[in-house]
């Protein structure tokens, strides 16, 4: 599985208990999408670079009643870079529930309060 499909089923899974968005940390280009007939694909006119949330911000933003919980999906060979490890121990230290889910049980015990390495 993908870290994409596993993100979508912890949406999905999670949408019982709160709230979930779907976060872009970093930049990226956005822009109109047009066909081109000279590429024969669907491409970005006049694109701009968009600044999005600072590196490190984690996959998911999840709130419910008690407030926000921070989560980082990750395959479970995949690797947590320094920025994102950063974030989550930033967002503990403020109080939150933060935590690396590389499954959807993962994620719903990080909303129930637990914390996930």
């Amino acid at each position: 599985m993908t870290e994409h499909e596993l993100q979508n089923r912890i949406r999905v899974a999670l949408s019982e208990y709160g709230i979930v968005f779907r976060t872009n940390a970093g930049s990226f280009w956005q822009g109109k999408r047009v066909w081109s007939r000279e590429l024969q694909e669907t491409v970005i006119a006049q694109p701009q670079m968009i600044e999005g949330l600072p590196k490190g911000f984690t996959d998911l933003l999840f709130i419910d009643q008690r407030g926000c919980a921070f989560i980082e999906v990750k395959t479970p060979r995949g690797k947590v870079r320094e920025e994102q490890e950063k974030f989550i121990n930033l967002m503990r230290s403020y109080g939150h529930r933060a935590g690396i889910a590389r499954s959807v049980e993962d994620a719903i015990n990080i909303v129930q309060g637990g914390q996930i390495k």
